[in-house]
């Protein structure tokens, strides 16, 4: 059957199917098509977190309580690959890097001060050692995590861009975080030299969809434009609930999905994806673009505490990808950079930048991800 493709998204090729215009026909037959296979059809639909009742203390659904165990294969997508899914990527790139920055700490905790002046007691670099512990006494903007300018010069270096997912909540768990207020110039200059700024939502705001839009608002107000992407405080979702609500509240994508004590692909996919709510024996579509997470620091370096293995999985991970066409999301968050006791963490961060540059791959925003998804670029 002859391809309509001046009547696709750009960037997106499905052969062998013919489509209408518009990105709900798209993915409507692209249904159809996982359909076809009942088990995939269910771990894409995350069937087994409606009824399943087994929850982590904070209130999380765990890769531990899944009957799916194969979490390092992106089943559905291989899936759909073979039924004629295509995509392509600028630059002639293979596949695509979500890079991602949840933002939760803008002052060092004081058992973060602690252990970062011990290892540079260690380590003999008393200069490291008298900003980490006396930074407070100079200026805010001095905290060794206030560092994003020094992100984005890492990731410039090798073309890439990110999305950091900022706080907008004063209302957390475990303790007061910072005000977004504070943070009101540099927002202005992460999106201005083109990076992107989101809404990290509270610990409370999963479930909730007055807590994400107070919190949304607050941020926008801030940033002084519109946010559209989301990941919540502590991968705190429920399915399909939470994509109901940040539907409601209008994002565009969220990133979230994911597991948090492994790495992989919670619900079979490496591609963006239209979630879907089956809770009532039917198949309704969603209005919002999942982008699932696949590699967290904290998870790969508690799955992994030998940094060899911790490496050796991560390039796993991303040839895997890379072999799918897909899209490698990663979050890394922005207090693991200039963290003398997390040394090994920002050192994995700038070899995955080196390595998926050498592969050509597009690193880029989640925001661009969705764009170039939908056609919009």
């Amino acid at each position: 059957m002859r391809m309509q493709k001046d009547l696709l998204p750009k960037g997106i090729l499905h052969e062998g199917l013919k489509y209408e215009k518009g990105m709900g026909v798209i993915m409507d037959q692209l249904y159809d098509i996982i359909r076809q296979n009942q088990e995939l059809w269910d771990l894409y639909t995350r069937k087994e977190e409606y009824t399943s009742q087994r929850r982590d203390r904070y209130d999380c659904f765990r890769y531990a309580y899944s009957t799916h165990q194969e979490v390092r294969k992106p089943l559905v997508s291989r899936y759909l690959l073979d039924h004629g899914y295509k995509i392509e990527y600028p630059n002639n790139s293979s596949f695509a890097v979500c890079l991602t920055h949840d933002v939760d700490e803008i002052y060092p905790p004081p058992i973060h001060s602690l252990l970062s002046s011990i290892s540079c007691i260690r380590n003999l670099d008393f200069d490291r050692f008298k900003n980490q512990l006396f930074w407070k006494f100079r200026d805010k903007v001095k905290s060794p995590y206030w560092n994003f300018n020094e992100i984005m010069e890492l990731e410039e270096k090798y073309g890439a861009k990110s999305t950091f997912f900022f706080i907008a909540t004063n209302v957390d768990i475990r303790r007061f975080r910072y005000n977004i207020e504070d943070l009101k110039s540099e927002l202005g200059s992460i999106v201005d030299k083109g990076w992107e700024v989101g809404l990290h939502g509270g610990y409370y705001a999963f479930n909730n969809l007055g807590e994400i839009l107070r919190e949304k608002d607050r941020l926008e107000k801030v940033l002084g434009r519109k946010v559209t992407g989301y990941r919540n405080h502590y991968l705190r979702f429920k399915v399909p609930d939470s994509w109901k609500l940040l539907a409601q509240a209008e994002f565009k994508y969220d990133t979230t999905l994911g597991y948090q004590d492994t790495v992989g692909f919670r619900n079979g996919m490496c591609h963006p994806f239209r979630p879907v709510d089956i809770s009532n024996d039917e198949v309704v579509p969603l209005d919002i673009m999942e982008i699932p997470l696949i590699l967290m620091d904290g998870t790969l370096f508690n799955s992994f505490k030998n940094f060899n293995d911790a490496w050796e999985i991560t390039k796993i991970l991303i040839d895997t990808v890379e072999s799918s066409k897909g899209v490698l999301t990663i979050n890394w968050h922005s207090n693991n950079f200039n963290c003398p006791f997390k040394e090994e963490w920002s050192k994995l961060y700038k070899m995955i930048l080196e390595y998926c540059y050498a592969k050509n791959a597009w690193m880029t925003t989640g925001d661009a991800i969705y764009h170039h998804y939908i056609g919009r670029l």
